[in-house]
């Protein structure tokens, strides 16, 4: 890698640089709008590949072009990655700090280029702000990034790169005036600009790693969840039990189910439109989710009719917390038309095999509560039938 000249490495990690662009941009088309930062990532590589082009040209354009905007373009990008990521976490953007940042930077880095030429000064300028940005970037990443491989491949790109450019600038106050980035007599300028370019490329593909399981993560989500409240699907929910009671039977312990029913929600629909029902819908499927645990499962069976699975529930507790819900509704408003709920309950015996058993006694329960006037709780007998 190092017997290549500093321009050729230069030369070779704008290209890198583009092609990072081109699959980023094409992502960025393709992906959801909800896997944000993509835009950034894209546009950031492309403005290291214009940066590349100048740094590149060192000797044969003017050093205001070579050195004062290729660095500046090369701080641009690099904190556009970091921007990227940022909103690709949902976080507000610190745009305004680092462009001040920035600007603050750039006059003394063009003092030293063109006024007063010292290549050891605008080393220390170049690699203190890149130790500090890489540092930043590299601490949000391991924050704010699930624990996954993609997150640790970039984020120890990112560091390793902090790292190369701290040392560079404990070194920076040793350089002579004259030598720049292009003497070849001094090997730890190709191995600097070779440690800078291939760390970008490998933070690069890290971000496509991350954009990548996000994406997973997502169809995942929609495979097993309705799309309009969040909640289970038909299909999710009966793996769930069947999961929840082979665990039961393994502990020997029983697990409660909830058949929840909103009374009258025809009417809904048809008084106040199909949109004031999603809204209902919604709003309930939040409300029962605030008043579960974390083991407890919930989801949508079809039309109005939604499932709770209680591990570890015996059925006067699980009526409890039926109880809880009902009353919840009952008393929610939020702007929305005035709803209640009838919900059955039942519990698990040690011969259940699936969700259908289950249920079948569920909507027993669920009907006497609809029988008795709805907005009301049962539950079937404690012992088998």
């Amino acid at each position: 890698m190092f017997g290549l000249d500093v321009r050729s490495v230069i030369v070779i990690a704008g290209i890198m640089s583009l092609m990072m662009s081109a699959a980023l941009y094409f992502m960025k088309r393709n992906y959801p709008s909800s896997i944000e930062g993509l835009a950034e990532w894209a546009a950031a590589p492309a403005i290291l590949f214009v940066a590349a082009l100048l740094f590149g040209s060192r000797g044969r354009i003017p050093d205001s072009l070579s050195i004062v905007v290729a660095n500046l373009l090369l701080f641009s990008g690099t904190a556009l990655f970091y921007f990227g990521s940022q909103r690709f976490f949902g976080l507000r953007q610190s745009i305004r700090l680092w462009s001040g940042a920035i600007l603050c930077v750039m006059p003394p880095l063009a003092w030293f280029a063109v006024a007063a030429p010292h290549h050891g000064m605008r080393v220390t300028i170049t690699a203190g702000f890149m130790a500090v940005l890489s540092f930043t970037h590299a601490r949000l990443i391991l924050a704010r990034g699930p624990r996954t491989f993609s997150t640790y491949f970039t984020g120890g790109a990112l560091l390793a790169l902090a790292v190369a450019q701290t040392l560079r600038f404990a070194e920076s106050f040793q350089l002579p005036v004259s030598d720049g980035i292009f003497d070849n007599s001094s090997p730890g300028q190709g191995t600097y600009v070779s440690v800078y370019a291939f760390t970008i490329l490998i933070a690069t593909i890290g971000m496509i790693l991350m954009a990548t399981d996000r994406l997973r993560g997502e169809l995942e989500h929609l495979a097993t969840h309705d799309s309009l409240t969040g909640a289970l699907n038909r299909r999710a929910l009966i793996e769930a039990c069947a999961l929840e009671l082979a665990r039961c039977r393994r502990n020997q312990q029983v697990m409660s189910v909830l058949l929840l029913d909103l009374d009258h929600f025809k009417t809904v629909n048809d008084t106040h439109g199909h949109l004031v029902g999603d809204r209902v819908l919604v709003d309930f499927a939040e409300r029962v989710r605030s008043l579960l645990r974390l083991p407890d499962r919930f989801g949508r069976f079809g039309g109005e009719e939604f499932v709770v699975l209680l591990p570890e529930t015996p059925l006067d507790k699980a009526r409890v917390v039926a109880e809880r819900i009902r009353s919840d509704i009952e008393l929610a408003n939020g702007g929305l038309p005035k709803r209640t709920v009838s919900i059955g309950v039942t519990v698990s015996f040690p011969d259940d095999p699936d969700l259908d058993g289950l249920l079948t006694r569920a909507d027993e329960a669920l009907y006497r509560a609809k029988n008795g006037g709805r907005n009301s709780v049962e539950t079937v007998a404690l012992s088998a039938p």
